[in-house]
C-alpha cells in the first residue's frame, strides 16, 4: 500500500534477508573481514555472534555472494534443538546426502567423508553454516568438533561458521568445549548500528526501492527511530516499515518524530516489540510523591484517546481504500 502512494519500487523493509538491502555498517564490515580471514585459513571454525535482529543471516548471505561457487559448496542448518546424531543427519541432508532410514553412523560418517573428498578432488571446499548455535547441545558442538577433524590429504575437509547470540559466548568458554575452542580461528561480535548508521541504513534501504525524498524524513524522526529500536536492524525494519504505512493511510508526505513515536507505541500495545525508549533515571534523593504519579495516569489515559482515535482513522482509511480497490476491479 505505501509502496505504491510514494512511487516505491518495492517494499525497503521487508525482514527477510535481501542481500540487495546490504548495509555496510562499521560493525558489519568488521564481520565480513573476520569472516575472510576465518575462510583463507581453509580449517577451523569462525564465530559470529550478536543480538536478535542484528544481521548475522544477512552477512552469511552477503559473503555467499561474494564467494566463487566453482571454490565452494555450503550447507545451512537452522533448525539447532537437535541431538549430535540428528545434526549429523542434518548435516549431511543439507549437503545432499540421502541416507536409508536406520543408518548406523560409522557408515554416516564414511559417505561423508566420501563426499568432502570428491568436493576436495573436484576443486571445491566444503563450508557450513550454524544459525542459533547457541540451542545446540554441548553432545552436538562436540559433533561439529569431530566433523572439523576429518581431512583429505592432511587437509581440514570442512570449515564451519557459527552464528548465535550473545549466550552463545559464556558456553563456548565451558570447560567440555575447550578442544572446540581451540579451532576457533576468527570470532566477531556484531553489535548495534550507532544513531547514524541508523540513519544511513534507512535511507540506503529506502533509495535501493527508487526513494527520491517522498517521503521526506525529519531529522527527530530518524533520531526517534535509533532511540525506540537501539540501532538492531530488525527493529528497524519492523518500525520504518510501520511508520510509512501510516504515512500513507494520513496521506502525508514527511515523517515526523511523533508519527515515530505513535508507531512504536502503537506496536508495543499490539506486538509487544520491545520498542520502548529508555526511561530516565531518577536523580539520587528525587521525590517522587503523589502529584508525579498522577500526572504519569493522565499522560497515560490521553495517550490512549490518541491512540484510539488514531486507529479509528487508521480503519476507515483502509476501508476506503479496499472499496476504492473493488470498485475499480468491477
Amino acid at each position: 500500500m505505501f509502496a505504491e502512494f510514494y512511487k516505491l519500487s518495492g517494499l525497503p523493509f521487508l525482514l527477510t534477508p535481501d542481500t540487495r538491502f546490504f548495509y555496510g555498517s562499521s560493525g558489519h564490515s568488521r564481520a565480513i573481514s573476520h569472516l575472510v580471514y576465518g575462510l583463507s585459513q581453509q580449517e577451523g571454525f569462525i564465530v559470529i555472534t550478536g543480538e536478535v535482529g542484528a544481521g548475522k543471516t544477512t552477512l552469511v548471505e552477503q559473503l555467499w555472494q561474494q564467494l566463487d561457487r566453482k571454490t565452494y559448496v555450503m550447507a545451512r542448518i537452522v533448525t539447532t534443538q537437535v541431538t549430535g546424531d540428528d545434526l549429523l543427519r542434518l548435516v549431511m541432508a543439507n549437503f545432499g546426502l540421502g541416507e536409508a532410514p536406520g543408518t548406523d553412523k560409522s557408515t554416516l560418517l564414511r559417505r561423508f567423508e566420501h563426499m568432502v573428498r570428491d568436493q576436495r578432488t573436484q576443486g571445491r571446499r566444503c563450508l557450513l553454516v550454524i544459525d542459533e548455535v547457541q540451542n545446540l547441545s554441548v553432545p552436538a558442538l562436540e559433533e561439529l568438533r569431530m566433523l572439523s577433524n576429518l581431512t583429505v590429504d592432511g587437509k581440514a575437509s570442512l570449515q564451519t561458521i557459527l552464528l548465535g547470540q550473545p549466550q552463545f559466548r559464556p558456553i563456548m568458554a565451558s570447560p567440555d568445549l575447550e578442544q572446540l575452542r581451540q579451532r576457533v580461528l576468527a570470532s566477531y561480535h556484531l553489535g548495534p548500528l550507532t544513531e547514524s548508521e541508523t540513519r544511513q541504513y534507512i535511507e540506503h534501504r529506502l533509495r535501493t526501492v527508487g526513494w527520491n525524498n517522498d517521503p521526506l524524513w525529519e531529522d527527530a524522526a530518524f533520531s526517534g527511530v535509533f532511540r525506540h529500536t537501539g540501532g538492531i536492524p530488525r527493529r528497524i525494519n519492523t518500525l520504518c516499515s510501520r511508520v510509512l504505512l501510516l504515512g500513507a493511510l494520513e496521506e502525508t508526505h514527511t515523517i515526523t518524530n511523533e508519527m515515530v513515536d505513535t508507531t512504536a507505541d502503537e506496536l508495543n500495545r499490539d506486538l509487544g516489540a520491545g520498542l520502548e525508549p529508555a526511561r530516565p533515571r531518577a536523580e539520587p534523593g528525587a521525590f517522587n510523591g503523589l502529584g508525579s504519579a498522577a500526572d504519569e495516569v493522565l499522560k497515560r489515559i490521553e495517550a490512549l484517546e490518541k491512540h484510539a482515535t488514531r486507529q479509528d482513522a487508521v480503519f476507515k482509511r483502509m476501508l476506503e481504500l479496499l472499496e476504492a480497490n473493488v470498485a475499480g476491479r468491477t
